[in-house]
């Protein structure tokens, strides 16, 4: 077993260079602490938590699985930590969610349900439906978590950022799949464990969609089409996207209608509200001091946000996905599957599981319509033609996605204009902080958008 002296300063190292690590470029500490082994016999696979404490404040958790060899893995090479001294030589540490040679002991752990020191495997389906002697393969896309598929069958999602309580996103798959829910991937098992007397979550293992594409390239791949035929309109380009958008629509007011039977409504009280509101315009505060160019739209988002005290209707509240944008549906031959019910990664833990409006989760994917549908003019540059084409194609399937919500839910979201509004609006104050900080060049997207909404509301 890697001596816990010797591991401290790999991972001090190590962790700032990994994807998932929220502290970049914060100074901190790291102290590391064995959670459990998974195999005693070489190659040794152990789990390891990561506990950091920034010199500005605040402190964080990572899981750390880690495989130890007697040998260097060439294909490893990409996620070494380091090296440590056995006694016996020299062993070499590597990231042991990337070594398919030992990434077996998660799915034998969930086929067996097994309980083992402060770990205990769930499995929620039958034996037969858990993979057996498949290897796994890590994906490399940009995300908060790691993921492994196993070959076409399953895909395990490991939680790097650990945090005490109910992880939503096991919470509503196992509820909804009890509902027989159809837009939902099969929840197949998870794992948790105690430490310092909490559960954490550490993965989870759905079944892998094999026909799906995601949402955002389906729809850039619709926005590519048109601007290739710019002199058409959006509804007359071979690859429209309005329909899959009104499907999209009723896909997503389904699962809210299985939220809210699994899981109850409410109605937010006044103070709430008032709460909500003031939370508004802390979050535009806060981007002010960041993101100059809001500033002469600051009053016009104020009273966007002020707009919604004034709503007659109660607000009524539920579980909701809470990160809802394209990239988080997946388009199989049948059907929309919504993915990923984390809620705002950054977020504590049990504000995602808060209660809130399903308009918000409307919201962002009209958010990300909005995006899908400039990003061409982000990459290539403005041209009059072809803005104008960004702004129909957006127009259209933004349409097309709250008519397919209507049907299916029974209400139109554009009723609660002031309400819809102010929460395309806040998420857009935070894209626009997003996009400063990492990608300056997008940031005419939400400011193109706050523009818009400011402009919903004039100051009085």
């Amino acid at each position: 077993m890697i001596a816990r002296d010797q591991l401290q300063p790999l991972v001090q190292h190590w962790l700032p260079t990994q994807r998932w690590f929220a502290g970049k470029g914060r100074d901190a500490t790291v102290d590391v602490e064995l959670l459990a082994e998974i195999s005693a016999t070489p190659p040794e696979v152990s789990i390891w938590v990561a506990h950091v404490t920034y010199d500005d404040g605040g402190t964080e958790t990572y899981q750390v699985p880690l495989v130890l060899r007697d040998a260097p893995v060439d294909y490893l090479e990409h996620v070494q930590l380091g090296t440590v001294d056995s006694g016996d030589g020299p062993q070499w540490v590597y990231d042991a969610l990337h070594d398919k040679d030992v990434t077996q002991a998660w799915l034998e752990g969930i086929r067996n349900a097994a309980s083992d020191g402060p770990l205990r495997f769930t499995r929620n389906v039958d034996v037969a439906d858990i993979p057996q002697d498949v290897p796994s393969l890590a994906l490399t896309a940009e995300q908060s978590n790691t993921s492994l598929m196993y070959g076409d069958i399953a895909i395990l999602k490991v939680f790097r950022r650990l945090q005490p309580g109910v992880n939503p996103d096991i919470e509503i798959h196992a509820a909804l799949g009890k509902q027989g829910a159809d837009h939902i991937a099969r929840l197949l098992g998870s794992l948790e464990a105690d430490l310092d007397g909490a559960p954490y979550a550490l993965a989870m293992l759905q079944e892998y969609l094999t026909t799906a594409t995601d949402g955002w390239e389906l729809a850039k791949i619709s926005v590519r089409d048109l601007m290739a035929e710019a002199d058409l309109h959006a509804e007359e380009a071979g690859g429209d996207f309005a329909g899959e958008a009104e499907r999209l629509g009723a896909a997503v007011a389904e699962t809210h209608l299985d939220l809210a039977q699994a899981f109850g409504e409410s109605t937010a009280a006044s103070d709430e509200l008032t709460a909500r509101i003031a939370g508004m315009h802390a979050r535009l505060d806060n981007a002010l001091a960041i993101v100059p160019e809001l500033e002469p739209l600051a009053d016009g988002l104020r009273a966007t946000f002020d707009a919604v005290g004034s709503i007659d209707a109660p607000l009524t509240l539920q579980r909701i996905h809470g990160d809802l944008h394209l990239g988080q549906a997946l388009r199989t031959v049948r059907r929309w599957v919504i993915i990923d019910f984390e809620g705002e990664p950054m977020a504590d833990l049990s504000a995602r599981r808060d209660p809130d409006s399903p308009l918000r989760d409307i919201a962002g994917m009209l958010r990300s319509f909005e995006y899908a549908g400039h990003y061409r003019i982000i990459e290539t540059g403005t041209d009059s033609q072809l803005a104008y084409r960004a702004d129909e194609w957006t127009h259209r399937n933004r349409d097309a996605f709250c008519n397919g919500y209507a049907a299916a839910a029974g209400h139109d979201p554009r009723d609660q204009a002031d309400l819809l509004h102010a929460l395309e609006a806040d998420k857009a104050v935070y894209e626009a902080v997003y996009e400063t900080r990492n990608r300056p060049n997008w940031l005419p997207i939400p400011l193109a958008s706050l523009a818009r909404l400011a402009g919903q509301r004039t100051p009085s």
